[in-house]
């Protein structure tokens, strides 16, 4: 019996070691640092996500180290420091303001963020810890940024240009206009010589935006320190048209069923009795979803100035409506929707060449939407072009275009009442109005006249 009670305590003990050792070799929580990527400013948050099986956590503890220097910004024993949140029943996310303002300590210079992690394993008596650490550079100075042109007029629905700096060369910079931010690029690509810090940004006041709307040049660097300076200019009150367009059967038995074939995500009904109710969602949802898709094509934009004067308009063309005419439909008399009219729709004959208004890289050439068959040309800078409506294309997506070349035939596809243009020119995905692009007096004065000014060739 004694030699039994021995070898059972032998096989206890030689059991219970090995569950010991094998325990601690057990991986610890799994650690992200989501961000800060690899700078810290005046203000900065850190994003961490820590996961455990069963969610399970002994210590999660966070530390900014900078020299023989450690600074404390978290532990799980005080969660109030930062705001825990659970996505899964193994997983949470810590946010936490780690900048300047909330670690006065913090100086200029190269610093780490160490997160340690631990959770219980062989039921709490040991813990398997893991530690992930990341280098970073604190960066406490804001950019500096200052205007270059001068007479900066912009139309109520317009453009216009500006010439500046931004330094360091790796800030992020561009126009502001209330709330829209227009992005800047480097002033080589509208062939001003200097170096990386000269810029140039073309911005708009669209038509739905304030007079007022306060505008400024901004510059913004990796650790998230901004820098902004008012952008002395005049805005100039423009008249907008208001229109009243009647729907009729023979209209919504045309358009609604084509749009509908070609959109089939939107599930659009074609029973004879719900075609006006289908027209109303894509004059409106489908427009917007248009817009969008639009606007997504400004990340697509050349860096490099790909026109040097005016654009070209559709010749001998008459204008069926300008730009952002408000539209009221009635139906049977009775009011069904409202929507702006953001471009200019222009009619020759039937199924003419449509031409390039200037040279460009095509980046759609295909159906969308309420435009039908469409084509997008980009000019580079965040100016792009538009042209709906069309029967036919002569282009594909990648084709480099010049001014005058045939991109397609005009046409009706889409929501348009006839055969006709609709055209319009984007800044940065914003509808502006085309009428200033075709105005060799605009863009001498509004463009070529500041690239001149900053030592480049404005034509």
């Amino acid at each position: 019996m004694r030699k039994f009670l021995a070898v059972v305590i032998v096989l206890g003990l030689v059991g219970g070691g090995g569950a010991w050792f094998w325990a601690g070799r057990e991986a610890g929580p799994v650690i992200e640092i989501r961000q800060p990527d690899r700078f810290i400013g005046q203000v900065t948050s850190l994003d961490l996500m820590v996961e455990s099986p069963d969610g399970q956590f002994t210590d999660v503890d966070v530390a900014l180290e900078q020299g023989d220097q450690s600074y404390p910004v978290f532990s799980l024993d005080q969660p109030t420091q930062g705001d825990v949140r659970q996505e899964t029943a193994e997983r949470i996310y810590i946010i936490r303001p780690i900048g300047k303002q909330d670690v006065p300590e913090l100086q200029p210079g190269s610093a780490r963020i160490v997160v340690r992690a631990s959770r219980p394993v062989l039921y709490g008596l040991r813990q398997a810890e893991s530690q992930l650490t990341r280098d970073v550079e604190i960066r406490l100075e804001p950019p500096r940024v200052a205007v270059l042109s001068t007479l900066h007029y912009v139309n109520h629905g317009g453009a216009e240009f500006v010439v500046y700096r931004a330094t360091p060369a790796d800030v992020e910079s561009g126009v502001t206009v209330g709330d829209q931010a227009y992005p800047g690029f480097p002033a080589s690509g509208a062939g001003i010589p200097g170096d990386e810090a000269t810029r140039v940004a073309f911005f708009a006041l669209p038509h739905d935006q304030d007079l007022n709307t306060p505008i400024s040049v901004y510059a913004r660097d990796p650790a998230g320190n901004e820098a902004s300076t008012p952008l002395v200019s005049r805005a100039f009150a423009k008249q907008f048209a208001r229109s009243r367009i009647g729907i009729d059967d023979r209209f919504v038995q045309r358009v609604v069923p084509a749009i509908a074939a070609t959109t089939p995500s939107m599930a659009l009904s074609t029973d004879p009795a719900d075609l006006v109710a289908s027209f109303v969602r894509i004059n409106g949802d489908l427009r917007q979803q248009n817009a969008e898709t639009i606007a997504g094509y400004a990340q697509r934009t050349s860096p490099e100035m790909l026109w040097r004067s005016a654009f070209q308009p559709l010749g001998n063309a008459s204008v069926e409506a300008g730009f952002a005419d408000s539209r009221t439909y009635f139906y049977d008399g009775e009011e069904i929707d409202r929507q702006v009219h953001l471009g200019f729709d222009l009619a020759v004959t039937q199924r003419i060449p449509i031409l390039a208004a200037h040279d460009g890289v095509v980046l759609h050439a295909e159906d969308l939407g309420i435009y039908g068959n469409c084509v997008i040309v980009d000019h580079g800078l965040g100016v792009q072009s538009l042209y709906a409506h069309l029967s036919s294309f002569d282009v594909n997506a990648g084709d480099r275009v010049e001014q005058g070349q045939a991109l397609g035939r005009s046409g009706m596809t889409g929501l348009a009442g006839g055969d006709h243009l609709h055209f319009t020119m984007l800044v940065n995905g914003h509808p502006v109005n085309p009428v200033e692009w075709w105005d060799p007096q605009w863009m001498q004065d509004r463009v070529l006249r500041k690239i001149t000014e900053a030592g480049g060739s404005g034509m």
